[in-house]
């Protein structure tokens, strides 16, 4: 199937190099471009896109802000990537407390930004190393939220275990592998970790893995 994509980004040189470095490759198809936070969320209602790669710091509305109103809106399915420059933490987390899949930076190499598209369009999440070690580095800051603490009583004690698995790296083959259980019913009790919790993606799950003190910042090891 190909993957749609809007290209978002308030430089147009930017913008025509993302998407003359996609157009090379048959399974993704650039839709639209937008250069304004406004302008995305219009070519997202118009052509429903599988993936928005979104810029950060863009005129009339940033691409967070962005990328909230888009995901609370899309009823298709719809993944967003940030691409950026900045790596500061404060955008990292709003990034993907608004529902963001991926994070990386636009110095990422040509060949993998094809790669990085497919990841997010098939329901992976990514996230660059560098980034993945302050954003975690975050939390060991930060205060147990006491509300999503109180929703993790909404879990089986299976889940739980399934769940720090997920917030320490984990993919489900690895984790299928500890418990000895099979792929198949890790798979199951992710998609039930989301439904209870009402997460988007694995990103969700360790964000709220954090925030509810299920398991402490010092202990996450991650990849992505």
């Amino acid at each position: 199937m190909t993957i749609r994509v809007v290209v978002a980004d308030d430089q147009a040189l930017v913008r025509r190099g993302f998407t003359m470095i996609l157009r090379v490759h048959h399974d993704i198809e650039v839709v639209a471009e937008a250069g304004t936070g406004l302008e995305a969320i219009e070519a997202a209602r118009r052509h429903h896109p599988d993936v928005i790669l979104m810029d950060i710091r863009m005129p009339e509305m940033d691409g967070l802000e962005a990328t909230s109103r888009i995901l609370e809106e899309a009823d298709w399915g719809a993944r967003v990537l940030i691409l950026t420059t900045f790596d500061p933490d404060e955008y990292v987390y709003k990034a993907l407390r608004s529902g963001a899949s991926a994070f990386v930076l636009k110095d990422i190499p040509p060949e993998q930004l094809a790669t990085a598209v497919r990841t997010v369009a098939e329901g992976g999440t990514l996230l660059a190393p560098s980034i993945t070690r302050r954003f975690i580095d975050r939390f060991a800051q930060r205060r147990v939220n006491t509300v999503a603490a109180a929703r993790l009583a909404r879990l089986t004690g299976r889940e739980r275990e399934i769940m720090t698995a997920v917030a320490r790296g984990a993919s489900n083959a690895e984790i299928a592998e500890q418990l000895v259980i099979g792929a198949a019913t890790v798979k199951s009790h992710v998609s039930s970790i989301l439904t209870k919790l009402g997460l988007r993606d694995r990103i969700q799950i360790v964000i709220f893995a954090y925030e509810s003190g299920l398991i402490e910042a010092g202990d996450h090891d991650v990849g992505h």
